[in-house]
């Protein structure tokens, strides 16, 4: 249910046989020129991407908008160039050297008061190393917002909540695994993309769209498919999330 917090669609890839990844969790580049165009149509779409450390980390880059007309519909609807690109990590074990932190973008950093710390510290240790400063380094983050449970972990219904003050209606997610079910689990998630892409890549500890402990069949969450539509040898399948109300 919205309450107040950004409409929010996962979009992945994955092979016919439900992994996001091969077994070394290598980067997933199985899908093709179209799946990519699709996705970068959603990004385009969004005001603000939401993704994993383990995410960053297999690719050491996020996808920017760069199709002209995307682009240009973006201008025309008074948006940015670029949707905020947001990393969630509870530790923010990140490295600076990748070249994300270089990339085009408005980056965010949603994390733990411990994250924050960690982040600033090996900021300022990668800083001195190149002889910079603590006062005169960049942020490598526009915003780190810092929201903790209890027990310590990111409190993501309150994190979302505070996104949809600064003007971020609508937040696409592209992965891992386990953010995905840690939403799900919590009801903020209102529409699904996957693509089914033609090969299997199977192992028992290849990553898949959602991870997490898993959920029973009868108090799984529940889809409404939208609409599926083929190109060539790929599957694009568009799920709505049903709820009660539904």
């Amino acid at each position: 249910m919205l309450e107040h917090r950004p409409h929010t669609t996962v979009v992945l890839a994955m092979s016919a046989d439900g992994k996001i990844a091969d077994f070394k969790r290598s980067p997933a580049r199985f899908g093709s020129r179209v799946d990519k165009a699709h996705l970068e149509k959603q990004i385009a779409a969004s005001d603000a991407v939401l993704f994993g450390a383990g995410t960053l980390d297999a690719y050491g880059t996020t996808l920017t908008v760069t199709d002209p007309t995307l682009v240009q519909l973006r201008a025309q609807g008074g948006k940015p160039r670029q949707p905020v690109h947001i990393v969630i990590t509870n530790s923010a074990n990140l490295n600076p050297e990748i070249h994300f932190f270089k990339q085009p973008v408005r980056r965010w950093l949603l994390t733990t008061r411990a994250g924050e710390f960690s982040w600033k510290e090996r900021l300022q240790t990668f800083y001195s190393t190149l002889g910079i400063g603590v006062q005169e380094y960049p942020s490598e983050f526009e915003q780190i917002l810092v929201f903790e449970t209890p027990t310590r972990e990111i409190d993501i219904s309150a994190a979302l909540k505070q996104l949809a003050t600064l003007h971020i209606t609508r937040l696409v997610v592209l992965g891992g695994g386990e953010l995905v079910a840690s939403l799900l689990e919590l009801d903020l998630i209102d529409e699904l993309w996957l693509t089914v892409c033609p090969l299997i890549l199977g192992g028992n500890t290849a990553p898949t769209p959602v991870e997490g402990k898993g959920f029973l069949a009868d108090l799984a969450p529940k889809l409404q498919l939208i609409e599926v539509h083929t190109v060539e040898q790929e599957v694009f399948l568009h799920y709505r999330l049903q709820r009660p109300a539904d």
